[in-house]
Formats: C-alpha cells, structure tokens, sequence
C-alpha cells in the first residue's frame, strides 16, 4: 500500500498552439534557427477538452495533493487560477532563462524536477489522457517507488521519435550493464504480472546491452530524485537538449529518466496498461471511442489526434457530449 503521508502530484504540459501570438511567435524563431519562415508545423487543434481531463483528476483521484500546469503563460478559458489544488506554472518559473522560448516539450520534460514544490512522487500526463473511473494510487506508486513494467523490446526504425529513443537507450546504456540489472532484480523483469510480454524479455535478454525498453503512451509515475540524479551525471547532454528550441534528431526526452529508473530497480512491476484503451481521433474509431467514454470501458482513455477527421467541429461536439454523459459538473479548476 501507498503511504498515506506520500504526497502524489500530477503533472500536465499545455499550449494552446491556435494562439495567434504564440504563432508569431513560433514562426519567429523558425526563421531565425531555419532561415525560413516555416509554419506547416503549426498544427495544434484545441478539442476544448482538457476541462474534463481535470474533472476526471478530481472526481477519480482524489487523492492527487497537486496539479502542476505547465504553460507559456497561456489560459485555458474555464480555467479558475485560484482552484486549491492548482499550481499554474510558466515556462520562466523553473526553465532556465538561456533556454527560453522553448517550442519543443523536450527542455520542459527534462527541467520538471526544477517546479517549485513538485512532489518526490508525480505522473507525467499528456491532455489526451483522461480518467474514466475511479484509480488507486497504488496503480501509480507502491512503496513509494513508481508502477512501472520492465520489458526488453527492439527500438523503434528511424524517424526522429526512433533516434530519440535511440539516445535515450544509449545514456541508459553508458550508465548500466543489463546483465547486471537482470540479476539484481530478476522478479522485476521476469514477473508473471506482465502476461505474454514476458517473451519480448526472454528473447532479448541475450543482449550485452539493453537493446530497447517497451515503451507505451500512457501516465508515467517518476521520483523527482531520479531526474536530479540523471542530471548530476549528464548534465552536458540535458543543458545541450534544453537549448534546443526545436526538435532535434540528438535529443532526448522524459523516456530517458523511465528507463533510468527501470535499469536502478526504482519501480515497483505492475501491468500498467491494464485498464486502460487508446483510441485514435479519427472518423473510423468515433463510434468506438465515444461508446468507451460513456461505458466508462476502462480506467485510463488515450486520444491520440489525426488528422484523419472529416468534420472536426462535429468530431468535437460528439467527443465533449459523451463526456459530459460522465462528467457533467464543473471541477474546482473551473470558473
């Protein structure tokens, strides 16, 4: 059990990229880092939704001591800034000021451990990912170590999310001999709670190295102490990331402290993917995803966007209406 004297915080990172200053702002820099003014990557769509995934905080974990709000300094129109349990938080209040104006998430996930008054123990949240029943903390953190599911898999090929990962790896790599992990934690890697992944670890575990790490695209339990030691051994690459004010093909990003915390045996094995489903925003899985809000089909919905969306007002309004099937009252973080 988690005990009850452990604060748990969450924390959620946000910008409204419609905003036509932030806009002018972005196409700024590009020009300045690219020598072109570049705005095809401007294609952040507001689904108006994120009021629900705080209404889910509260009505589903009440437990949770904080919310941590990271923004430009942009405000959600509901959002009530004098809410208890909020803490609005700016880029300027905990990034270094040489590495601002940042427009990649990467300087902000790596400097999280610097959010004055940040839990020891904190999920990670995206807004796409909401509360559709009620969750322990225990789901998140037992012991006072993060949940977490230590599976060996392959890395991702290419792209620029594949090279990330790749260096995320790669610092894991510098710092730990796989071997040596297995051995000391061997219940931690090869636990029956993790069903047939187990074979992606039995197969891999004749590696030198750790070849990859399964990723998924959910909440992410993290100790502040593990970004702060990271930072004590690295500190030349995460100042080089942060100075990024972009996506670079050399970064790498908040995998890196979760695998870090697998190779030490900072976790305690738990399924984490468990109940929990991820939808696309799409035309073709609107019914299934609106039906899975209004069932409540599991404890953790993913809404990954699209841009496979015919009609993306009405996409939005089916979306927020089943919602509201669920989560008709306001929170305390609105006006």
């Amino acid at each position: 059990m988690t005990d009850k004297n452990n604060d748990i915080d969450i924390v959620i990172p946000w910008v409204d990229g419609s905003d036509p200053e932030w806009q002018q702002e972005y196409r700024k820099y590009v020009a300045v880092e690219t020598g072109r003014d570049n705005n095809t990557e401007i294609r952040y769509r507001d689904w108006d939704n994120m009021q629900y995934l705080f209404r889910g905080i509260e009505k589903f974990a009440p437990w949770v001591r904080k919310v941590h709000l990271i923004t430009t300094g942009q405000k959600p129109k509901w959002l009530n800034m004098d809410a208890p349990k909020l803490n609005f938080v700016r880029h300027e209040d905990f990034i270094p000021k040489e590495f601002l104006p940042t427009f990649s998430v990467r300087p902000i996930e790596l400097n999280l451990h610097r959010i004055e008054g940040l839990a020891e123990q904190f999920i990670y949240f995206n807004d796409d990912y909401f509360l559709l029943r009620p969750v322990k903390p225990e789901r998140f953190f037992r012991n006072g170590l993060p949940c977490d599911m230590a599976v060996l898999d392959t890395l991702p090929m290419g792209g620029p999310r594949g090279h990330m990962i790749m260096n995320d790896v790669n610092v894991v790599n510098n710092h730990f001999r796989m071997k040596a992990t297995l051995k000391a934690h061997p219940m931690k890697w090869l636990n029956p709670v993790y069903g047939s992944q187990l074979l992606r670890t039995v197969a891999l575990m004749s590696f030198s190295v750790f070849p990859g790490f399964r990723n998924h695209h959910m909440p992410q339990a993290f100790l502040k102490s593990t970004l702060r030691e990271v930072w004590e051994v690295e500190e030349s690459l995460l100042r080089e990331v942060s100075s990024h004010r972009f996506r670079d093909i050399t970064d790498v990003n908040q995998y890196m402290f979760r695998f870090w915390q697998l190779a030490s045996g900072k976790f305690q094995p738990v399924n984490i993917v468990k109940n929990s489903c991820r939808y696309n925003l799409t035309d073709h899985d609107l019914d299934g995803l609106t039906a899975a809000i209004r069932t409540q089909k599991r404890e953790i919905l993913v809404m990954a966007d699209s841009e496979e969306v015919s009609d993306f007002e009405g996409m939005v309004a089916r979306i927020n209406a089943a919602f509201d099937t669920i989560l008709p009252k306001k929170s305390s973080f609105e006006l």
